[in-house]
């Protein structure tokens, strides 16, 4: 029998600390991801890319199913999404799914969300956005693809079959999220019955760099998870590691499965919750000052055969970072550091001054710090121009089209060069520099904008990694931050006590 299938995607991580605020605009601006695409464009701008849509989209072909596109749009994430963004993309969506409901028969129904979006007028962005959906589809089996960082929600849980996060961080199996939500999908066509469930939270924040999949803690937990998904009648074991930078009640981690029985389905969400728990100690973590983290990579960079990476995690974009502060790179030009290479930093001003001048120019500028005024001045010697159009290359971006806008490679002080672009994109692939000339493992020192994801395409290249703490709207120490609406109770570090 042919299934059809309606599939369509909004995708935001909501920071609601971060220094700008997500508009529509940013949703159909191609930057580090693909602009919004509706309808018949939406397979072909999203099949070869590695976005949870294409793995979707390539099982579903594959099992011979007949794909009907509804709309699709991301944008980087920043401060919560406008009500005038959420509104016009969620009314696309649902027109969309209203007028293939009325042009015929529709089997089922794939998002690809992120998990982690509030919007201003709807703390749990998508539990709205699934409550629209349900009014128009009613009980077509839906399921979604999901972030770990999303912060899941009992609405999320009880309004789709079956949700399916990503089982890493660096998110390297992305389209493998997307299929196995098809997969799930087809089964629940197929099975003519929906999947008991079982929703839990946990009740502490996990530091979003003790989130890495790659080393503990989170290792041993992955593979608690996978023991329990395998457990029979389980359909889905979802862990959610939680995007501890969302002031709403539901902030946090959590998990849900899906079983054939009630009992299954509790056991099974309950028992990965124990071990968590039982575990809680091990997902505290220590950061480096930026000084400090510096000084050491300069002393380990005398000796060493690979770059030493210095993950600027406070800044960074994929957590709401603009990409623009200056903290670690005034300690690269105070402490005489050579060679070293930032990237990046976002400043379409200063990359506009850099084109102006070309290759070979020396300019004074106002470096970075456009979202914390707190720039750097420097006089920069232009070494390379590119408008900032590549592929990605890496485990995560492998595919992806990459449009950054007018970006430079500049020396600011000897043996110290930035990576100057227009746009902002998290340092999580390599393209990033050998697009604009550079050769990462060239290089004695790397500082990235990132926090996490930048292992997948630097750690095989790395001597060391050391994160480091400069100035910067991402903590990795979220209980700095001023939260005013989360549950009681929720301890916002592990093994210590919730402020009063």
């Amino acid at each position: 029998m042919t299934h059809r299938i309606a599939i369509g995607g909004f995708l935001h991580e909501s920071h609601s600390f971060a220094p700008l605020p997500t508009t529509y605009r940013d949703f159909l601006t191609a930057g580090e991801s693909p602009a919004l695409a509706r309808g018949a464009t939406l397979v072909a701008a999203l099949r070869d890319t590695s976005w949870p849509i294409a793995g979707a989209i390539a099982v579903g072909e594959a099992a011979g199913a007949v794909l009907l596109p509804l709309t699709w749009a991301t944008a980087s994430p920043a401060r919560p999404v406008q009500d005038e963004a959420f509104e016009r993309i969620a009314a696309m969506i649902c027109a969309d799914l209203s007028a293939t409901l009325a042009a015929g028969p529709v089997d089922g129904i794939y998002l690809d969300l992120h998990g982690a979006m509030v919007v201003d007028s709807f703390p749990d962005g998508e539990g709205e956005l699934l409550r629209r959906v349900r009014a128009v589809a009613g009980d077509i089996p839906l399921t979604i693809s999901l972030d770990p960082h999303c912060n899941l929600t009992a609405a999320m849980v009880d309004r789709v079959d079956a949700l399916v996060p990503f089982r890493t961080y660096p998110h390297v199996d992305m389209p493998f999220a997307g299929g196995q939500a098809m997969r799930l999908l087809i089964a629940r066509i197929e099975r003519a019955k929906p999947w008991a469930r079982a929703f839990r939270q946990v009740d502490f924040f996990i530091p979003v760099p003790a989130q890495c999949t790659l080393v503990a803690p989170m290792v041993p937990a992955m593979d608690a998870r996978a023991a329990i998904n395998a457990r029979p009648g389980v359909a889905e074991m979802a862990f959610c590691f939680g995007f501890p930078y969302a002031d709403f009640h539901d902030c946090g981690a959590a998990m849900a499965a899906y079983a054939d029985t009630q009992a299954e389905a509790d056991a099974a969400a309950s028992d990965l919750l124990a071990w968590i728990n039982a575990h809680e100690a091990t997902f505290r973590l220590e950061a480096t000052p930026a000084a400090e983290a510096v000084a050491q990579a300069i002393a380990i960079a005398r000796t060493a055969d690979r770059p030493v990476v210095i993950a600027d995690g406070q800044d960074n974009p994929g957590g709401g970072g603009h990409g623009d502060t200056t903290g670690v790179l005034a300690e690269l030009i105070r402490q005489g550091a050579q060679g070293a290479v930032l990237g990046m930093i976002n400043d379409a001003e200063s990359a506009a001054a850099c084109h102006a001048a070309g290759v070979g120019a020396t300019i004074p500028l106002s470096l970075g710090g456009k979202s914390d005024g707190v720039p750097i001045a420097v006089t920069a010697r232009i070494e390379r121009l590119s408008d900032g159009n590549f592929v990605g290359t890496g485990p995560m971006a492998a595919g992806n089209p990459i449009a950054l806008g007018p970006s430079a490679l500049i020396e600011v002080a000897p043996g110290v060069r930035v990576v100057l672009v227009s746009s902002k994109m998290q340092a999580l692939d390599q393209a990033l520099f050998t697009h604009i000339g550079v050769i990462p493992a060239d290089c004695k020192i790397l500082v990235l904008k990132s926090v996490v994801h930048f292992r997948a395409d630097f750690g095989p290249i790395a001597e060391r990694v050391i994160l480091a703490t400069a100035p910067g709207p991402v903590p990795v120490d979220p209980a700095t931050l001023p939260f005013q609406h989360l549950r009681p109770g929720l301890r916002l570090r592990p093994m210590a006590n919730a402020p009063a």
